[in-house]
């Protein structure tokens, strides 16, 4: 493989590692291979060897890495018109937010860069249309612990997980938080301030933690007793990844404002907002804005991605997929550091009672690439159009991981 234009030689996983360490900052905690290439469900880092990838660049790359079309697609519009800022109309923009809008519920689209972003929007719509329609009092926003809405401060401040907020003190104020699943607290909590419940259908970075039955159908009834809105975000959990082309419609429950990210660029960073249409005049010309938010580059990508999404079969094949998925990882329940194994669609879960950083560790040295959430759980979020084969492979190398964790802990000191 040659090296990227404007490079000098090709490096390897130890040059590129070192002089990441030298200047890049140090808030991730990466693993120790640097990636190179991608095709379909694998990754190849920079000394030839191949990887299963279940990360995909968390739960970025739904259509697997490099699909055949979208390296053109991009190309086109790059040599075309990369970006002009929204202070004018492009047809790549209008035309995804046709689409989008075309298959959720009739709103307006706000397309920014990143999922934090598109919160920071709905957190923003929320507070301006309860402040305009109610009084300047209906400001507060009710989150749930466990959750994770993103690292700018006003969804920073709705995450609810006090390690996200560790030396970031003092957060913005008017957020308030009550437990996942409780109808009873949250029903305490809910008063003539409320001007929104914002909470992701499933807990992603939580866990991959399910709403118990009914639970969202009685949150909407109950927001729309108190004329609170009701934001869903599902930033990682939307865009077919549940099996459905949104979460909320896996539960029959239509949010107020619905918030998407990660894979809507098709691989390009891209997110949007969507509000129902009679709240969008809340954000009026100078209210809100970004620079590169929605450009014709990665509006186009989006708009490819998203058209592959809606191709007949597709989202039933990735349904199936997802429940044979379920089914292997059923089958780990036996291991005795498996203590769960829950999720839906694409994005599944097994929480171990060790701890999974290991686990991750031992099959990324086999070829499996996981993600680590919550200390003991393994998330698992591949390709919509992963193959079967993929999956038996990737459910075999995670089995001998956890089975050699629990040696580990047998073997070790009391």
């Amino acid at each position: 493989m040659s090296p990227p234009s404007g490079s000098t030689k090709e490096l390897t996983r130890a040059d590129i590692i070192q002089k990441a360490d030298a200047f890049l900052m140090p808030n991730y905690a990466r693993f120790p291979i640097a990636l190179v290439r991608g095709e379909g469900s694998w990754v190849w880092d920079a000394d030839g060897k191949k990887y299963l990838d279940f990360v995909g660049g968390i739960a970025v790359m739904s259509l697997g890495h490099a699909p055949e079309g979208f390296a053109d697609v991009v190309k086109q519009q790059a040599a075309t018109l990369a970006h002009v800022s929204n202070l004018y109309y492009t047809a790549p923009q209008a035309e995804l937010a046709e689409e989008l809008v075309k298959a959720s519920f009739p709103s307006k689209v706000f397309f920014c860069n990143s999922g934090t972003e598109a919160n920071e929007a709905a957190i923003k719509l929320a507070r301006k249309y309860g402040k305009e329609t109610h009084g300047d009092e209906k400001y507060e926003i009710v989150a749930l612990f466990n959750s994770f809405h993103g690292r700018t401060f006003g969804s920073l401040s709705a995450t609810g997980q006090v390690k996200y907020h560790k030396g970031f003190e003092p957060l913005v104020p008017g957020f308030f938080h009550v437990p996942f699943n409780d109808l009873v607290a949250l029903e305490a909590i809910l008063g003539m301030r409320t001007a929104a419940v914002m909470m992701e259908p499933v807990q992603a970075e939580g866990g991959v933690v399910m709403p118990s039955e009914d639970y969202l159908r009685k949150v909407r009834e109950m927001c729309t007793k108190k004329k609170t809105l009701l934001i869903f975000d599902e930033v990682q959990v939307g865009l077919g990844r549940t099996g459905k082309l949104f979460a909320y419609q896996q539960f029959g429950v239509e949010p107020d404002i619905l918030t998407l990210g990660k894979s809507l660029g098709g691989g390009l960073p891209m997110a949007a907002m969507l509000a129902k249409t009679e709240l969008a005049s809340a954000l009026g010309p100078g209210s809100h804005a970004v620079t590169m938010g929605g450009s014709p580059l990665v509006a186009q990508a989006g708009l490819w991605a998203f058209r592959k999404l809606m191709e007949n079969g597709f989202l039933e094949k990735s349904r199936q997929m997802g429940a044979y998925l379920r089914e292997k990882l059923e089958g780990l329940r036996a291991i005795p550091p498996v203590q769960d194994v829950r999720g839906i669609g694409m994005i599944q879960a097994v929480e171990l009672n060790v701890p999974a950083r290991p686990v991750a560790a031992m099959c990324l040295e086999e070829g499996l690439l996981v993600t680590v959430v919550q200390d003991r759980v393994v998330r698992l979020v591949p390709p919509l159009n992963v193959k079967r084969a993929e999956v038996d492979r990737a459910i075999k190398i995670l089995e001998e991981a956890i089975r050699q964790a629990e040696k580990e802990r047998g073997s070790a000191p009391a």
